[in-house]
């Protein structure tokens, strides 16, 4: 596999943690109370965190050949 499709698949990866992150946010301020919403909001924003740091890394890692 060549490190352009690597990239590539990582970012996906990345990408999915940030939609992950929105649908868990919105879960857990709208549907969900007490104990568990603060559990699922933690969760959400650590995929936030780490899908911003993926996209950060293939953004700055620049072109592939």
């Amino acid at each position: 596999m060549s490190e352009g499709m690597l990239n590539m698949y990582i970012s996906f990866a990345g990408i999915l943690f940030l939609l992950l992150s929105i649908g868990l946010i919105l879960l857990s301020r709208y549907k969900l109370k007490g104990v568990l919403g603060g559990i699922i909001a933690v969760i959400a924003y650590l995929f936030l965190i780490l899908g911003s740091l993926i996209i950060f890394y293939i953004v700055f890692s620049g072109p592939t050949t």
